[in-house]
């Protein structure tokens, strides 16, 4: 069977590879169906991530359960699944406390799409992978979902939703601030993820001009666009989110974040950013939040918005290609892409 690998910036290449196997009586083997590329495969692609080809590409989507292992009883052959990006054993000490991102079964960092990082577990844009602990690691897709729609939920739909929800508890007298820089999809996510949960005020800020269509699509999503960092000037907001890779951003969100307020960066940071404002946070209460996203913990909280229809994701796509297009499509464009096949 074939398997898209990345080689390096901006090339790509689709390789002959064996297909996966049963190892294990709790794996389930999946066949992609809708995979999403994620806003680390655009930087990838597209700039300077520091992390070398060549590795298998791809780690959000839906598929179809081809085969199961003795012992999995909560999915079977012909299922639509949703497959977490990260690998979790739904069993340890770390799983119990949602902490999906560090299971203690598996090595640090497990996760598809990135072996370099997350270890060889294979990528999502191919015709078949193995999923171990397939009984917690499979989300049945819900009856009338469309795979297309809700791809992205293995990562950046929850990686969205996980900078706000946590922190809203009276919607309505609450604020957020989301700013975005390059990436496509998750600073769109927050926004999407605050109008579902009724936030009253929303605004976005795309920092330094990073993104042409990004205050549109933000403005689409139900935010008020903020024109300039200038335009922040006294503006306090119970949530911040810093989705641009400038330590300007991670400034302007800190003091944007209003006293006993939280500061969210899901910006990944390769190198240290900045020297932290840690006597202003101290005494105006400000927490300042990063790290990886619990994909597998957040997925049923973010999916059942979907199903009640208050969060519709399919808004921050923009381009769905066939299972054919993808390769020219993902290097051609630094667009958040579906592949449907």
């Amino acid at each position: 069977m074939q398997q898209l690998f990345f080689l390096e910036r901006g090339k790509v290449e689709w390789r002959d590879i064996e297909s996966p196997e049963i190892v294990e009586p709790d794996d389930a083997l999946v066949r992609p169906l809708a995979v999403a590329t994620c806003d680390l495969d655009t930087g990838l692609l597209h700039s300077d991530v520091p992390f070398p080809g060549p590795f298998p590409l791809g780690h959000e989507g839906v598929g179809e359960v081809l085969e199961v292992g003795d012992e999995v009883t909560s999915v079977k052959a012909g299922d639509r699944v949703i497959i977490p990006f990260q690998i979790s054993c739904g069993r340890c000490g770390r799983c119990a406390r949602g902490l999906t991102a560090s299971c203690e079964t598996v090595n640090p960092g497990a996760m598809y799409g990135l072996e370099p990082f997350g270890g060889p577990w294979g990528g999502f844009l191919t015709d078949a992978v193995r999923v171990p602990f397939a009984d917690h690691m499979l989300v049945p897709l819900p009856d009338g979902l469309d795979p297309v729609a809700v791809a992205s939920l293995s990562d950046n739909v929850c990686d969205g939703w996980r900078t706000v929800a946590p922190f809203v508890g009276a919607p309505a007298e609450e604020s957020v601030l989301v700013l975005g820089g390059n990436a496509p999809s998750i600073p769109f996510y927050s926004v999407a993820a605050a109008k579902a949960l009724g936030v009253g005020t929303i605004d976005y800020l795309d920092f330094a001009g990073a993104s042409p269509d990004g205050s549109t699509k933000a403005s689409r999503l139900g935010a008020n666009v903020v024109d300039g960092a200038d335009a922040l000037k006294g503006q306090r907001y119970t949530i911040t989110v810093c989705s641009a890779l400038e330590p300007d951003a991670m400034k302007a969100a800190l003091k944007a974040t209003e006293p006993d307020g939280t500061c969210v960066v899901n910006a990944i940071y390769f190198d240290d950013a900045m020297p932290l404002p840690m006597f202003s946070m101290y005494t105006r209460g400000v927490r300042l939040v990063t790290g990886r996203v619990n994909a597998r913990a957040v997925i049923p909280e973010a999916l059942a918005s979907i199903v009640s229809g208050a969060l519709a994701p399919e808004g921050v796509t923009d381009q769905v290609v066939s299972w054919d297009e993808c390769a020219d499509a993902l290097v051609a464009e630094p667009h958040k892409f579906v592949i449907r096949r």
